[in-house]
């Protein structure tokens, strides 16, 4: 059996009228043009839905890395400070120790 190939998109957006982040997901296989519609939220009637479900939707890596950027473009980033700022600060720091080692050589403290 062929595997359908399809074109799947998830994209963000700010909203700064509603103060939210829009999320728009599209797709476009052999059977035609889709768009995702509102999720619905629905009550979980016992203990064992509540350990394990369906994700709601699934995605590629390349798909999420597309909403990871647009959503970085709307101003989000990472809360636990790894990734780009934890890099950053990694960085100050051993760029300050150099100069603690470079400024002793030369006498200056």
């Amino acid at each position: 059996m062929q595997s359908m190939q399809r074109n799947d998109e998830v994209r963000a957006w700010s909203s700064p009228y509603w103060a939210e982040i829009h999320i728009l997901v599209r797709r476009e296989d052999s059977r035609g043009k889709f768009i995702g519609q509102p999720v619905v939220m629905r009550q979980l009637t016992n203990q064992q839905e509540a350990t394990y479900s369906e994700p709601t939707f699934r995605m590629e890596p390349e798909t999420a890395q597309v909403l990871m950027d647009d959503l970085w473009r709307c101003g989000l980033r990472p809360s636990e400070g790894t990734g780009s700022a934890g890099a950053l600060a990694a960085t100050q720091r051993h760029l300050e120790d150099f100069r603690k080692i470079a400024f002793k050589q030369l006498g200056i403290i």
